[in-house]
């Protein structure tokens, strides 16, 4: 009796020690598989490369793109902005020349209030003061059209000006994003090729065995 229990045990214990080599060997890959596998890996690493370099272009394009457009809106907000300066110096001589033609036309009526008392109201002097008087009316209604005109041309001056500054502001937004996410590509290009660099050394050293 105690002969076959032990055997029996002695039976357990080799079947038991044999499970234990079956996993231990199923669970540590082979040569080939260790190769296989870093192959795989190495594939993998240079998909990931192409599509960071990829990503890495297309953002460097779209930094190159809002440069231009940034260029583009600074020059014309600067445009813009002379514009206005014109536009300014426009209207103050306008209306320096639209209140000359006021103190004429007071003056001109003065003069011809004085001539209808002294001399008539259909003499030639008050005929000559109603000729001065509508020739400076004249020019100050055309001096106000011109300052109503230029007022038009600062308004719309300013209205693109405040829109190509805006685009400004956006363009430098743009270029920041694009600059990050460029950066961030070129970070993940780096990681790329040291994890391409290791598998590659992995798979020299599975090839020349462990």
């Amino acid at each position: 009796m105690k002969a076959d229990d032990f055997v029996r045990r002695g039976v357990l214990a080799i079947a038991f020690a044999g499970l234990l080599a079956g996993g231990a060997f199923a669970q540590d890959p082979t040569p080939q598989q260790d190769v296989q596998n870093d192959k795989r890996d190495i594939r993998n690493d240079k998909k990931d490369l192409a599509k960071d370099r990829a990503d890495r272009n297309a953002d460097q394009r779209d930094i190159n793109h809002d440069k231009r457009d940034l260029s583009k809106d600074r020059a014309d907000r600067n445009a813009d902005q002379k514009d206005i300066n014109h536009d300014r110096v426009d209207l103050n001589k306008d209306r320096v020349d639209r209140n000359k033609d006021q103190r004429d036309i007071n003056k001109d009526k003065g003069q011809l209030s004085s001539d209808v008392q002294k001399y008539g109201a259909n003499s030639t002097q008050a005929q000559a003061d109603r000729k001065d008087l509508r020739a400076d009316r004249t020019d100050r209604n055309k001096d106000q059209r011109d300052i109503n005109h230029d007022r038009t041309d600062l308004n719309k001056d300013r209205v693109d000006r405040n829109k190509d500054q805006r685009d400004i502001n956006k363009d430098k937004k743009d270029l920041s994003k694009d600059r990050v996410d460029r950066n961030k590509d070129q970070k993940d290009i780096n990681k790329d090729k040291k994890d391409l660099h290791k598998d590659r050394k992995d798979l020299r050293h599975d090839k020349r065995g462990h």
